[in-house]
Formats: C-alpha cells, sequence, structure tokens
C-alpha cells in the first residue's frame, strides 16, 4: 500500500508543477498540502505560493487574499507583500498597492526589482491624479452646456455629449462622473424627452454600470425601475435600443454580484442585488401588456428577458428566477403572443414581435427541471388559452388560436397540449374557411404551424389536406393562399430526404415549389407575406429535383438573401433550412449493408437517396450559392441580435458554412465576403454541434489560407479557442486531425499567439494526440508540438524530470514516416541548440538514440540529414563526454564523409563544426588536408 503523501511532499510537488508552468496543478497541490499542514510558518508558505499561483490564473481577488494571510503570518514577508502589491494592482486599489511596495522597499532598500515597481506604479498613479484634477471642471463643463436651455450651438452639445460618453468608458472617468453629482445631472437629461440628450445620458450611465455593482445599484435607487421601464418603453427607436443596452448592463453587473465572493470596498455598500433584479424584471413584464408602450420597446423588453432570466448553462443548480417569470408574468408573455394585428385594442407589435415571445416562452420551458415546474407551465397556458376561449365569442376565439400558434412555434409540448382542449381544433378548422382575411390568416397559421408538430400530423393529413387545397385554389388574397401553399408544403415533405415517401403525386412538389419562387420574387407583395414562401421552400428543399430547379433560379436565390437581410428576422430558420437543404449539411449516416440485406429479407421500408444528391450535384449546388452571393447574406444573419437567431438557427448556419469551405479552393472567396469573421461568434456561442461544426469550418480556412490575412489584426487570437475544442476527446478524429493542423499554422506565427494556444491548455492534448494511433493524426501532433516548442514554457516540459516528452521525440526521429521523422528531428534540432542539458539527455532516454542519429545523418533526404547533422553539432558542443560516446561509434566515419559533401553544404557545415570540436576536445588530431 502506498505511503500517505506529506504536506512537504505535496509542497515539493506544486514548487516542480510551477516550474513547469502547470499553475492550476501546482496550486491544487498547494491546496492539498494545507489541508495537511497545521504549523503555521508553513501555512503561511503555502498560502504565498497559493498568491503566485492565482496571480499566474489571473484570479487576482484570491492573490490577494492569499497573500494577506501569509502577511498575518509574518509581516516581513517580501515575496507575499510583492505578491499583495501585484494582486492589488489588478484589482485598481492602486493606494494600497503602493503600501505594500513601500514596505518591501523599506525591509530590503538595494533591491533593484521593488524599486523599478514602486517608480512605474508611481508614475501611473500620477498621471491618474493629473488626469483626475483636470477632469473635474470638464465633467461641470458638460453637464453645463448639455442642460442649458440657452445653449443653442447642436455641434456644440453634440460634442460634449459625446466626451461625457467617451469619460465614461474609463473607470476614473466613470467614478469622477458618478461622485460628482452626475446621476442626477442625468436624470435631468433623461427627463428633457429630447431625443439626443436623452441617449447622451443613457450611453453615459452604460458606462458608469459596466461591471460595477455598487454604483449600478446606487443608480437604480436614483433613477428607479418605473423611469428606466418608461424610457424603454417609448416611442424613439433608438431611445429604446440605448435603454434596453443600458438594463442588460444593468442585469450583468447585478448577477455578477451574486455569483462572485466580492471583497473590499464593496461590501460596505453592497447588501443583496436580487431584490433590485426582481424588481426590474417585475417591471419589464408590466411593459410587456402595457397599451402605451411601444412595439420596438415590447420587442426590447422581450429581448432582455431572453438574455437575463433562463440558466446560461443546465450546471448552474439554480433555475428560480424562471419559476418566477412563470408565476409573475407567462401571462403576460402570452399577451404578446396572442396579439391579433388589426383587431380593436391590440397592443402594438411588430413583425418580430411574436416570435420574440414564442423564444422566450421556449427557454423558459427548456429551464424546468422537473415534472411538477413542466406542469404547472401546461396549467398556466390551458387557464390562459381557456380564458379566452370560453365566453369572449369570436374575438376570444381568435386570440386563444393566435396562443397556441405562439406556443407550437416556442414550446411545442405545450402548444400541443393546448391544442388537444376541447373545441380548439374545430375552431381552427371552421375558421379557416372565414369569409375575413384576418380571421383566416389566424387559423390557417395556426393549422401550418401544428402540421409538423408528430401528436397532430396524421390528424391534419387526413383532415386538413383537402381544406389546404380547397383555400389555395379558390382563395383570392395571396396573403391566404401562400400560408395554405405553406401547410401543403409541410405535409408534402414528411418524407424528409427519403426518395421513396412521397406524400404527393409525382410533380406536385415541384408545382408547389415554383409557386414558392413565383411569390418569393414578387416585390409588390410585403415582406411578412413574402417570408412565408421561404417556409415554403424549408419544407419542399428536401426534395433534390426542388434543390436543383432553386439553384438554378439566380432571381430566387437573391430575393430569399435580400429577405435575411431585412428587418424581419424570424425568416431567419426557414432561410438557414432551406440552405442546409440545398448544401445537404444535414446529418445522414450511411446505412450498414448487412442490415439493408436484413430489412429487404424482412420486407422492411429503406431510406432510398436521391440521384441528384449525390456528392458530384451537391458541390455544383454549392458552387451556384457561392456565386449568388450566400456569404454575405449569411454574415448579415449571424450580425443579428434578434431572439429569432437561436441556438438551433446558428447551427444551421454552421452548418451550411462547412459545406460551403469543404473545397480548399472556395475558402479564399468565403473569407473575402466575410465567411471568416462570421464563423467565430458561431463557434464560440450555441449547439454543442453548432460551435463544432463553425470551429471545424474555421480550421479549414487556417490550414489552407494565410491565417494573418483570414483574419486579420486581433481576430486571429479569437480563433484559438474554437480551434482547441477540437482537440476533445468528444470529438471526430476528422476534427482532432483539422484541429491540430490549424494550430501548428498559427503556432508557427508568433510568440504571442503559443502563449495564446499555451493559456487555452492545448499543450496537454496536443501530446495525447502524439500517441495516437491513427498516422496522421500522430503526424499532426508533433508538428504541432514542433512549432508550439518555440515558446520558452513549452521547452521547460521538456527539461522536466521523469518526462518521457524527450524520449518520443528521439523515438520518432527514428521512424519510418519521413514526415514524422522531419517534425521530430526538427523539434530536437531546436531544443539541443537553446538547452544543452538536453543534449546530455539524450543519451539516457533511449538505447537506440545512436542508430538513429546515425540514421537521420545516412538518409537519402538532405532535410533530415541536415536536421541530424545539427543535432549532433549541439550535442558535440554541449559536453566532452557526449561527444565521446559520439565519435567512439560510426558517427565519426559518417562525419568525415559529410564533411566533404559539396552538394549539401548546410550538411557538410554542420558536419565540420562537429569535427572541429571533436578537435578542440582532444578527441581525435586535425586533419591536414582539411581547412
Amino acid at each position: 500500500m502506498e505511503a500517505a503523501v506529506t504536506a512537504g511532499q505535496l509542497r515539493e510537488r506544486g514548487n516542480a508543477l510551477f516550474q513547469a508552468g502547470d499553475h492550476a496543478a501546482a496550486l491544487a497541490a498547494y491546496t492539498q498540502a494545507l489541508s495537511l499542514c497545521d504549523a503555521e510558518p508553513e501555512r503561511a508558505v503555502l498560502h504565498r505560493n497559493r498568491a503566485a499561483c492565482y496571480l499566474k490564473l489571473e484570479d487576482y481577488a484570491k492573490a490577494e487574499a492569499d497573500a494577506s494571510k501569509a502577511i498575518e503570518a509574518d509581516g516581513r514577508d517580501m515575496k507575499a507583500l510583492f505578491r499583495r502589491s501585484q494582486a492589488l494592482q489588478k484589482l485598481g486599489r492602486l493606494d494600497q498597492a503602493v503600501s505594500d511596495l513601500q514596505r518591501c522597499v523599506s525591509l530590503e532598500p538595494k533591491n533593484k526589482a521593488f524599486q523599478e515597481a514602486l517608480r512605474a506604479l508611481g508614475s501611473t498613479m500620477h498621471e491618474k491624479m493629473k488626469t483626475m484634477s483636470c477632469t473635474d471642471s470638464k465633467v461641470e463643463q458638460m453637464f453645463q452646456i448639455l442642460l442649458d436651455p440657452a445653449e443653442k450651438d447642436a455641434d456644440k452639445k453634440q460634442k460634449a455629449a459625446q466626451n461625457l460618453i467617451v469619460l465614461a468608458r474609463e473607470e476614473a472617468g466613470a467614478e469622477k462622473i458618478f461622485q460628482s453629482d452626475g446621476v442626477r445631472l442625468l436624470t435631468q437629461l433623461l427627463d428633457t424627452a429630447k431625443a439626443d440628450l436623452m441617449l447622451a445620458a443613457l450611453r453615459t450611465l452604460v458606462g458608469l454600470c459596466s461591471g460595477h455593482r455598487s454604483r449600478t445599484m446606487a443608480i437604480l435607487v436614483e433613477l428607479g425601475a418605473p423611469r428606466l421601464s418608461a424610457v424603454l418603453g417609448v416611442e424613439h427607436e433608438q431611445v429604446s435600443l440605448a435603454a434596453c443596452n443600458l438594463l442588460h448592463v444593468m442585469f450583468d453587473s447585478l448577477k455578477e454580484g451574486l455569483q462572485k465572493d466580492f471583497r473590499g470596498k464593496e461590501d460596505a455598500v453592497v447588501l443583496d442585488s436580487s431584490k433590485d433584479l426582481k424588481l426590474l424584471i417585475k417591471h419589464l413584464l408590466e411593459l410587456l401588456a402595457l397599451e402605451g408602450a411601444s412595439a420596438h420597446g415590447r420587442d426590447n423588453a422581450l429581448n432582455l428577458l431572453i438574455k437575463v432570466v433562463p440558466r446560461k448553462s443546465p450546471k448552474e443548480a439554480n433555475n428560480s428566477m424562471s419559476l418566477w417569470v412563470i408565476d409573475q408574468g407567462l401571462k403576460k408573455i402570452l399577451e404578446v403572443g396572442s396579439t391579433v394585428c388589426g383587431a380593436p385594442g391590440s397592443l402594438p407589435v411588430t413583425e418580430n414581435s411574436r416570435m420574440s415571445a414564442s423564444v422566450l416562452l421556449s427557454k423558459l420551458y427548456d429551464d424546468l427541471k422537473c415534472d411538477a415546474e413542466r406542469e404547472n407551465f401546461h396549467h398556466l397556458c390551458e387557464d390562459y388559452v381557456r380564458s379566452w376561449f370560453e365566453g369572449h365569442e369570436l374575438a376570444g376565439k381568435l386570440r386563444a388560436i393566435q396562443t397556441v400558434s405562439c406556443l407550437l412555434q416556442g414550446p411545442s409540448d405545450a402548444g400541443n397540449r393546448v391544442l388537444e382542449l376541447e373545441g380548439i381544433m374545430d375552431s381552427v378548422l371552421s375558421l379557416c374557411a372565414s369569409v375575413c382575411e384576418a380571421h383566416q390568416l389566424v387559423a390557417v397559421e395556426a393549422l401550418i404551424h401544428a402540421a409538423d408538430k408528430a401528436k397532430r400530423a396524421s390528424f391534419i393529413t387526413a383532415n386538413g389536406v383537402s381544406l389546404l387545397k380547397e383555400i389555395y385554389k379558390h382563395s383570392e388574397r395571396d396573403s391566404i393562399r401562400i400560408r395554405a401553399l405553406v401547410g401543403l408544403c409541410k405535409l408534402g415533405s414528411a418524407g424528409g430526404t427519403d426518395f421513396s415517401m412521397k406524400q404527393f403525386a409525382e410533380g406536385s412538389t415541384m408545382k408547389l415549389a415554383k409557386q414558392c419562387r413565383k411569390w418569393l420574387c414578387n416585390e409588390t407583395i410585403d415582406a411578412g407575406t413574402r417570408r412565408w414562401a421561404v417556409e415554403g421552400l424549408a419544407y419542399l428543399t428536401f426534395d433534390a429535383d426542388v434543390k436543383e430547379e432553386f439553384v438554378e433560379d439566380k432571381a430566387a436565390m437573391q430575393a430569399m438573401f435580400q429577405l435575411a437581410k431585412s428587418e424581419d428576422r424570424s425568416v431567419l430558420y426557414a432561410v438557414a433550412s432551406t440552405l442546409v437543404n440545398c448544401t445537404n449539411s444535414y446529418d445522414h449516416e450511411e446505412p450498414d449493408p448487412q442490415m439493408l440485406e436484413l430489412a429487404k429479407y424482412a420486407k422492411q421500408h429503406i431510406p432510398e437517396q436521391h440521384p441528384k444528391d449525390k456528392p458530384e450535384f451537391v458541390k455544383r449546388r454549392v458552387r451556384k450559392l457561392l456565386t449568388a452571393g450566400v456569404v454575405s447574406a449569411l454574415a448579415c444573419m449571424v450580425k443579428s441580435e434578434n431572439p429569432a437567431l437561436t441556438n438551433s438557427c446558428r447551427e444551421l448556419i454552421s452548418r451550411v458554412f462547412l459545406a460551403l469551405v469543404e473545397e480548399a479552393e472556395d475558402r479564399g472567396g468565403v473569407v473575402a465576403q466575410g465567411g471568416g469573421k462570421a464563423l467565430i461568434p458561431l463557434s464560440l456561442e450555441g449547439t454543442e454541434v453548432g460551435q463544432t461544426k463553425a470551429a471545424q469550418a474555421l480550421a479549414k480556412i487556417t490550414i489552407t489560407s494565410n491565417p494573418e490575412m483570414a483574419f486579420p489584426g486581433e481576430r486571429i487570437y479569437e480563433v484559438v479557442r474554437p480551434l482547441v475544442s477540437l482537440l476533445h476527446l468528444q470529438r471526430t478524429g476528422l476534427e482532432n486531425f483539422e484541429g491540430l493542423m490549424a494550430l501548428t499554422n498559427l503556432a508557427g506565427i508568433s510568440e504571442r499567439l503559443r502563449q495564446k494556444i499555451l493559456k487555452e491548455k492545448a499543450v496537454p492534448m496536443i501530446e495525447g494526440y502524439m500517441f495516437e494511433e491513427h498516422e496522421l493524426i500522430r503526424l499532426a501532433a508533433t508538428e504541432c508540438m514542433c512549432n508550439m516548442a518555440m515558446s520558452k514554457e513549452v521547452q521547460e516540459l521538456f527539461l522536466a524530470e521523469g518526462s518521457d516528452r524527450l524520449k518520443l521525440m528521439v523515438l520518432y526521429s527514428g521512424e519510418e514516416d519521413e514526415k514524422l521523422r522531419r517534425a521530430a528531428s526538427g523539434t530536437l534540432a531546436m531544443l539541443t541548440a537553446l538547452h544543452p542539458a538536453i543534449c546530455k539527455r539524450i543519451p539516457q532516454v533511449t538505447v537506440h538514440w545512436l542508430e538513429i542519429l546515425q540514421a537521420l545523418l545516412l538518409s537519402p533526404s538532405a532535410e533530415l540529414q541536415h536536421r541530424g547533422a545539427v543535432v549532433v553539432m549541439n550535442m558535440m558542443a554541449a559536453e566532452r563526454e557526449v561527444a565521446e560516446q559520439l565519435i567512439a561509434s560510426e558517427m565519426l566515419e559518417i562525419l568525415s564523409v559529410l564533411a566533404k559533401e559539396k552538394d549539401k553544404p548546410r550538411v557538410a557545415q554542420a558536419a565540420k563544426e562537429s569535427l572541429a570540436q571533436a578537435v578542440a576536445y582532444g578527441l581525435i588530431k586535425p586533419n591536414p588536408g582539411q581547412e
């Protein structure tokens, strides 16, 4: 049985790990040592060491806390004082940081590092004080200009407003405005009801609230939630959007307070921000059902609720905020979702409002954790629908049916439940035949949304198809006919991509698609109605014949792309679905041949691929989409901040992008049209599948393009994290391989990129793939490590005691695969040039080291010969004992021959230098015939 590890051993282990650059593991070792250690002096050292780890890991609050514990035990601990001063600087508490540094200097006056740090910090503080002193008068002056009714110079006012906003973005400026009675003055600007002054006030308040919980709470008290809610609901679209942005920042600051352990000055001011969060959310919910609120304000309130209420991840245990919103505001959200446009007393809404309500309902439902919570959600929805359906005559029935549509587009389980309430489906079918266009629209849309929900599809196929056909053929209104057509499209595509499962007679699907394209191109029809034509194509393009005709119709493609860029964002999912179908970028598994034979024998249905879905057809369709401008449309879709850009929609867009960059020759064009930029946010947010597809597309671009051209400026550093995500074990071999290849390219560019890769903890994963059985993945990992070895931190890993990294590189230098040998020997050449200690260790790692080096020197490849000659040259120069071992072997003869090679001057030069070193050691006599 293994002996129990001691605190001292753990501390030594932590020291070794820290030196090797594994700061997280070092922190774990020190923490474990603390749990075993009672002696106060030892505990102080461990706290001091943990502070160093936290500094490296950029957790400055914890670094300050641990350093403080070390100083409590020994007030003269200079290392702890210095580390605390570093942490305090990062936390912005410069006066305390100076105090600690002054103490360090008084304890060790001749220490130049302390003196330099104190001088630099003093200079920083002086600059800030200088800035602050001249800021005082500027703040006062700016408010005077903005609030003076006699000031008529518009340019002067605009400049003052801009200066105020810029000042608020800096922490020192934000604090100065706050301390100078700025919040009261900003409130006065809001109360002027002048759009330009209100915008200036809101944007300045964003700076004051960003990342500062105590200021946010004070501002909320001063302004009041009702005023903020009222500003959000104003008619002016830009003012409403600016208020939405401010509220989002306030939510983030308040939520941060709930999640983080705050220390220092803020503790004295801040108590609990959960009440403030609920107060703001309560007013947002009230705004939804407020008749006087603008349509844009209502949309912005929905967008905010989508962003701030549901949990970001199922790993978070607390879903109490969602439960509270469901209890307090579900009916208010349904008020928006059930609005019938044009009906007397209806709420002002935009074309996106009902979709936003559906997305919010869906996110709230997905945030529920148990059956009891879901059952409560269902009961509230059913009660709401009944309240309109029973006793409100026709207007109430329309509201009830509109609610069903809203739920079917969001949490479809809840939609199916209310659809089964007595009388609902009968009312939908009867209203489909209404002579009133508005009533018919509501009913037909409900029928369409119910058509692709499994529980009702068979019922609608039996009862709805004939009705929809009647409406399509005999209605005189395009708005009704186009919706009926979409219903038929949904029912007609029930077989998906299975060629043998046609729902309609031969040619019917093509006729429906042709009519959809015709309506899509008809600009005299409003965009809201044309959107339904795209909905139809999203279903019909499961059929390969429809795909082929669609990509041949340039006008239809252009019309769809224009809709994708329009303000009506509810079309995004339909556009993305159509493009996924055209590019065949949906998941499709190849059936097992044996299972196919069994299915035939058992006379079971076997899915069939359409002949026009073969790779050559797909490739041609992709080219036509690229020519038509699909990339700019997709890039525009990704920029959308609308709730319609759901995670599932993001995934569809990622799938399309991956299909577009499949061919290397197309990647440059995709990047030139903004594809590279659009892929970064897709790879960082959304479903896991969507993020992976986007990351793989980024990898393909990085492999074949110049990364610095494809991702200019700071953007190249944003690509690293998605690429590292492709190395995770749950990814496919192809994704691993492409991730490694892309990281190899990045690692060869600059030290800053290598540091970014290190920070993303990619090196252990890269090392893991160096043992992979698949030769291409093993090669890619070795090439990546070769480039990463240019970093000092990685070089130190090869020097670490007990590591097999060096042994692996030596052995790979003797493998049969020439590319693998090239990568491994290149790494050895670099490491031996930089670290003589590695030269001394090579003979110790494997008994085959000499024959591996000799094989390199005798290789027919000049490149391998050169790398081998450089390794030998470095080893000869490192130590006489190593040189003796080399010269005592056949190496002397090989070097003598290579030194005369005139066709390979670099190899000959390295060989000559090795022989000259042997002469210098006195191991061989100089050859008079040589220079």
